[in-house]
């Protein structure tokens, strides 16, 4: 089958929960990451990257939310929380905020609805490959020739 991404905490397009918006500038959530499966990586895959980005945030750059890598291939999982706060068994990239873990969405008030792409990619990278704290787009340069397939679940979100 096709590699997937999915998610009991997002539905496909569907409203994001304030438990996984941001508890600060602001917002009222809870900052907790949603827990996420990933099933049927393409042969050779040997670590995964994700991201979540928000390409209506701060135009007309985007924001993003969420950089990770060096995710093992016998990893297929994170539970609930799992990415709030502490990096353990991957490596975290840097945030718009510059954080190696999750920061849930939080637009400005009165935006209209955000959609928050969360993206997975089976790479042919060893875990260890990349050095921690790259950004989303020193990420992206570094998976050219390395992508073997991707894997994506978009939530939305707008501030009342």
């Amino acid at each position: 089958g096709a590699f997937t991404l999915s998610s009991p905490d997002l539905t496909a397009g569907g409203t994001i929960a304030n438990k996984f918006v941001l508890g600060a500038f602001g917002c009222k959530g809870e900052n907790v990451s949603p827990a996420l499966s990933w099933a049927n990586p393409p042969a050779g895959t040997k670590s995964y990257a994700l991201m979540m980005f928000d390409p209506e945030g701060r135009p007309p750059g985007g924001v993003s939310h969420w950089v990770a890598y060096g995710i093992p291939v016998s990893v297929t999982g994170f539970a609930e929380g799992e990415a709030s706060k502490e990096v353990k068994g991957w490596v975290g990239g840097k945030n718009n905020i510059g954080h190696d873990h999750y920061f849930g969405p939080c637009g400005p008030s009165g935006h209209s609805l955000h959609h928050y792409i969360i993206t997975m990619i089976a790479t042919d990278l060893e875990p260890d490959a990349l050095k921690p704290g790259l950004t989303q787009p020193e990420l992206i340069n570094a998976l050219r020739g390395h992508a073997l397939a991707p894997a994506s679940i978009v939530g939305r979100y707008t501030r009342p």
